[in-house]
């Protein structure tokens, strides 16, 4: 017993606040813990995502581009060079508003689109047999649809007021109003008119 009792035992002692210590550290580890697994399980799902997104891209890339890059390989730097350029010019043209015509002139694309039409319509109005009353007036109805629109967007534009095609574009306009407000809307357009009208669409078709 006295040897028991000499020896110098050290217990440890725990007391309320070591544990209360111990217990937020152990909660602290835990959550350090879980918020490590989020950040790389989310660190995965977004490189996984982008993975997928790159894949894709680079899918339909190769879906649509690979007969043309393959094309383009195969054949001499001249060729290549000059399908780049038709391929630039061809996107420039698509995008751009204006439009090179025929005598070199550059003007609004629209407008030629519009004045195009009403050479096409009223030329094909003023060659259809009279005698076909159906086919005449819808040959006749689009003549006028396309002369309203065109009236009525480009009339006195200051862009276009000075071009030749303008010019003798309203000219056949006035010629064939002219006479229609004379001699009745039902009167029969005399070869004399018709021709005079005729030479003034040529003459527009070949600036526009």
């Amino acid at each position: 017993m006295t040897s028991l009792l000499s020896l110098n035992i050290h217990t440890p002692i725990f007391n309320s606040t070591d544990k209360i210590t111990s217990h937020r550290e152990y909660i602290s580890e835990i959550k350090c813990n879980s918020v490590h697994q989020e950040i790389q399980t989310s660190r995965r799902h977004v490189l996984a995502n982008c993975g997928v997104s790159l894949v894709s891209i680079i899918a339909f890339n190769n879906c649509v581009f690979p007969p043309l890059i393959a094309r383009a390989l195969d054949e001499p730097n001249e060729l290549q060079e000059e399908k780049v350029e038709s391929l630039v010019g061809a996107m420039k043209s698509l995008f751009d508003p204006n439009e090179k015509t025929k005598s070199g002139k550059v003007l609004p694309k629209a407008y030629l689109n519009s004045a195009r039409e009403v050479v096409k319509t009223l030329r094909e109005s003023l060659k259809e047999d009279p005698n076909d009353m159906a086919k005449f007036r819808r040959v006749a109805d689009a003549a006028k649809a396309s002369i309203r629109d065109y009236l009525g967007n480009w009339r006195g534009q200051q862009t276009v007021i000075n071009e030749e095609s303008y010019v003798v574009i309203e000219k056949a306009i006035r010629t064939l109003a002219g006479f229609y407000s004379k001699a009745g809307p039902s009167a029969p357009l005399p070869e004399q008119v018709k021709s005079e009208i005729l030479n003034n669409l040529d003459t527009a078709e070949k600036f526009l």
